[in-house]
Order: structure tokens, then sequence, then C-alpha cells
């Protein structure tokens, strides 16, 4: 339910098994801290802002309140490329200067590191009245309920990606997370050291990718990926750990998603093998207000 916000903890701590540390709340506390700066930059946003000027909003509140590394920098797509409209490579998701306008849709998205915990989100929003976007916001409460009842049934991931798709076209939609690197949906996420310097490269922070790639090693061993994708390389069960849940959207040049903590264990209890990390959330509380209105 909607402020649940209960403590929960992993039975099997410990990078080596890929599983989330025994205390999240850590995890927590940065997603939160993302998801007030997109709320913050959100209220500031004003027609003829660019992408770029978004994106350095975002990196100047979060800097402000102590965060020094990344998973990586803050992006910012308006208009059309919410739906991530003819994108076909990378460079075509790194902020532009294209410019809000009124009822223009957007979309922020974050991945701080902060105290050595990471957090990967995305925060939709339109400048103004945008019926589509909000259609497409309210539609994606039953994403959001499909992949943790799929999780806790222990399909593949493969398997819970087509589900997901599936859903998106019964309910008249594009996936735009098929525009992303390896069309994933989910990207594992984990504790990442502490460091006086650290660098990023190609938006992403250096730290956090050895992190990913040593995740992707250590799982090529043993038969799964930190990538959640529709190829066959994510054809196996949910693997413990904190994954970063992306489904995303699209209709006619608009596009919405959300992205937060998913936690999966290897707990035979089904509520405690799979929960979100936190219920406290903008999109979560926009649809509890949705549902007490109906």
């Amino acid at each position: 339910m909607a402020g649940d916000t209960r403590q929960r903890t992993a039975r099997h701590p410990g990078r080596s098994t890929g599983r989330p540390g025994a205390d999240l709340s850590g995890f927590r506390e940065v997603q939160r801290l993302a998801y007030q700066c997109a709320e913050a930059v959100a209220a500031q946003l004003r027609p003829g802002v660019t992408e770029r000027e978004a994106a350095r909003m975002q990196r100047e509140w979060l800097r402000a309140r102590g965060v020094r590394d990344w998973f990586h920098l803050p992006f910012a797509w308006f208009g059309d490329r919410t739906a991530f409209a003819n994108f076909r490579i990378p460079l075509q998701f790194f902020p532009t200067g294209r410019r809000l306008e009124p009822g223009m849709p957007f979309i922020l998205d974050m991945a701080p590191v902060y105290r050595g915990f990471s957090a990967d989100i995305g925060y939709s929003g339109s400048l103004g009245l945008n019926p589509v976007q909000d259609r497409l916001m309210s539609d994606l409460q039953a994403h959001r309920a499909l992949i943790l009842e799929r999780i806790r049934e222990r399909r593949s991931l493969r398997e819970i990606y087509e589900d997901v798709e599936r859903l998106m076209n019964r309910q008249g939609y594009a996936n735009r997370h098929r525009a992303y690197p390896f069309g994933v949906i989910a990207h594992k996420i984990d504790r990442v050291r502490e460091r006086r310097w650290s660098p990023t490269a190609f938006g992403f922070g250096t730290q956090s990718l050895k992190g990913l790639a040593s995740d992707a090693l250590h799982g090529h061993r043993e038969g799964w990926s930190p990538l959640w994708s529709p190829y066959s390389f994510s054809d196996h069960p949910p693997q413990p750990g904190l994954w970063a849940v992306e489904p995303h959207l699209g209709f006619r040049g608009t596009g919405a998603k959300f992205e937060e903590i998913l936690v999966v264990t290897d707990s035979r209890d089904p509520e405690e093998s799979a929960f979100w990390l936190d219920d406290d959330l903008p999109h979560v509380r926009r649809w509890a207000e949705e549902e007490k209105a109906a």
C-alpha cells in the first residue's frame, strides 16, 4: 500500500552472491533523494529551458546535498524525445538544446550514488496539462503490479519482459525501453566503493561500470545477466539483488515511465521473495490519489 515504508532485510548479504546488503535503508535514502531532486527541478522548469539546462539543474541540486558519484549523470528528455522518437545511437540519449514548451511532456532521469549507495530513477511530467502523458502514467500502474507478480512466481526475466510488452500492446502503446541499449527494462545496482575522486566516462560513473562489469562476468559463469532484456541471456529466473526497473510507454510522440528499485531475495515466502523498495514515491502516491478520486 502507498506509504508503506517498513524496514525489510535480505537474508544473505554480500556482493559475491549478487544479493542486497542486510540493511536497505541506504538505498531507500538515495532513491528518495533522487525523487526529491526530480520534483524540485520539475517545479522550476519554465518555457525555453533546454534539456542540457534541466540536466545541469539536477546535477547541481544533488551535488549541493553531498552527491559526488553517479551510476550515470542526469538526463532530460523533452517533447517527442520522451518517446525516444527516431533514436538510433546511444549519443541521442544525451541532453540536447531542445527547449521546453507549454504542454510539452518531459522525463528526468538520474542515477546518483550517495554514501556508497546507488539508485536510478525516472520521473515523468509535463509543463502544464498533457492528457496523453497523464493517461500513460495512469496505465503504468498495471505494469508495476504485473512485474512484481511475475517476479514472485519466479518466471524467467525474458518471459516477464514479454508479458510486460504484451500488456503494453493491449493498452495500445509502444514499448520504448526497446530503444535502450540491449533493449533493457532493468539492470542490477549495488553498493559502490566511495573514493575521493569519482570520474565518469560517456556519462557513466567508472566505479559503477566496474561493478556492473564484475556482475556480468560473475553472472556469465553462473548463467545469469545483470541486464534484464528480451534476449536469451536474460532467459533465467530472477537473480537475488537490487534491480532498477523502468517500464517505458510511448504513444504518438509522447513517452512516460517510472524507474525504481525492486528487491529480489531467495526467500520462500512470496511477499519476502520480491518487493518494491519503497511505496512512498511520486507515481505511487499519484495512483493512490486517483483511486481515492474514482
